[in-house]
């Protein structure tokens, strides 16, 4: 123990984070404090001063190159493209190579839910759980195309016992058992205005996700992309647990990834509108980017065309496939991170609660998984329909809210079940010809 506070205060005392010294001396029982001594070790506190002396560092577009980006639209492929897609996309699916990893950390706290995003209730007659929307969705495909297609589920320190808890319950909703795999996000400690690191009411460091960004290090840290191989898994689509109407087995996608040999396709919708918060595809200096809401200048968000389009008008909806080979390239890498200030929670350097701050207080740094694509040559755009593939849940109320997208979810499968009984009627009656 000795050898090891006296590492912890050399640490410390390099990078000025001594009040850490302060909390472990604080703390009563021997457990708590080797516990204590731990966590700060495995702290990399280079990167979190790095990280810290760069939160006021903004994007600077004067010196990049910002140009459109080419994209396909899904609904006016050609019925010979359409099914040159389908064929390609179809044959990688049931040859077992694709995987699906859904991006479920965060807590349902925005929507007034108490447990895992995944499980809140989204109001529908059937009472479903957004995990059970999406469980159906993995069903369908594994019906569709007669195969079990990995899925692995992101979770994080607070809800990986509780979302596993949840599936095992509801007998994992009917998918295979054995094809669903948890593991868990990384974190980041969070920082005072002086870049101090912060202890929460329970006496631990004060970490947050290491946001969306951060799911490369984590298949790799947890060995998922090792598991990836070894089911000689060549395409990955990654989604976040929130949209509703994700569609993460999409024969298109894979198709189109194909045909155009790229390593990545992005889905993008339609921007609503210049101000819609939103990031947007692009090219940076010949690199495929995203340039996040924002980030966006007020002229870039308004520019149109000579058709009145907005120039850059493909939203990034975080549905996008990867090639093994791309994960395991971006997952050697360091993407930058972006700062959030947020209120917190927190211990002070006395050992007081600092428990409802009236203002911002706290740095929290996230990466994101969009500035991974700058490390590509090129990835391929396929825009799809809002109303088809886009029903977000973040907010309690308003726009993307759970009334937004249960009407979304409704009206979709609404015109999904006239059409598919309309195919029906059709056939019965060639049938009975």
């Amino acid at each position: 123990m000795n050898e090891k506070l006296e590492q912890v205060r050399q640490i410390t005392k390099k990078y000025g984070q001594e009040q850490l010294i302060s909390e472990y001396e604080r703390l009563k029982s021997e457990e708590e404090k080797e516990n204590f001594l731990n966590e700060i070790l495995s702290i990399d506190f280079k990167q979190v001063e790095e990280i810290y002396k760069n939160k006021d560092k903004k994007v600077d577009f004067n010196n990049s190159r910002i140009e459109p980006i080419d994209y396909v639209d899904k609904s006016k492929l050609s019925k010979e493209e359409y099914e040159e897609y389908e064929k390609i996309g179809t044959k990688e699916i049931k040859e077992g190579k694709l995987a699906v990893v859904t991006m479920a950390g965060g807590q349902g706290t925005r929507l007034g839910h108490s447990g895992p995003k995944g499980t809140f209730d989204l109001g529908l007659d059937s009472h479903k759980s957004i995990f059970e929307i999406l469980t159906n969705t993995m069903t369908e495909a594994k019906n569709k195309y007669k195969i079990n297609i990995p899925w692995y589920i992101m979770t994080s320190e607070e809800n990986n016992d509780d979302t596993k808890k949840f599936f095992e319950d509801n007998n994992y909703f009917g998918y295979p058992k054995e094809y669903v795999t948890f593991f868990k996000q990384g974190k980041l400690p969070m920082c005072d205005l002086n870049g101090k690191i912060l202890i929460n009411e329970k006496h631990h460091i004060k970490q947050a996700s290491d946001g969306h960004g951060g799911i490369f290090s984590s298949l790799k840290k947890s060995g998922m992309i090792y598991d990836m191989k070894a089911r000689k898994i060549e395409w990955v689509f990654i989604c976040g647990v929130d949209n509703v109407l994700v569609k993460p087995v999409d024969p298109i996608v894979i198709g189109l990834a194909v045909k155009n040999k790229v390593l990545a396709v992005g889905k993008s919708i339609e921007k609503a509108n210049p101000s819609e918060k939103v990031g947007v595809f692009c090219k940076r200096n010949g690199k495929p980017s995203v340039v996040e809401y924002s980030e966006i200048s007020k002229e870039m968000a308004e520019k149109r065309d000579e058709d009145g389009n907005l120039v850059f008008g493909e939203s990034h909806i975080l549905c996008n496939l990867f090639n093994i080979k791309a994960i395991e390239k971006i997952s050697e890498l360091k993407l930058p991170y972006h700062v959030a200030f947020k209120k917190a929670q927190f211990l002070d350097e006395n050992g007081n609660l600092i428990e409802k701050p009236s203002k911002p207080n706290a740095y929290k740094f996230e990466a994101f998984l969009f500035d991974a694509f700058e490390s590509l040559d090129n990835i391929a755009i396929l825009r799809v329909k809002r109303e088809e593939e886009f029903a977000p849940v973040k907010n309690a109320e308003g726009v993307d809210s759970p009334e937004t997208a249960r009407k979304l979810y409704i009206d979709y499968y609404n015109k999904k079940n006239i059409k598919n009984k309309f195919i029906n009627i059709n056939i019965k009656n060639m049938l009975n010809r």
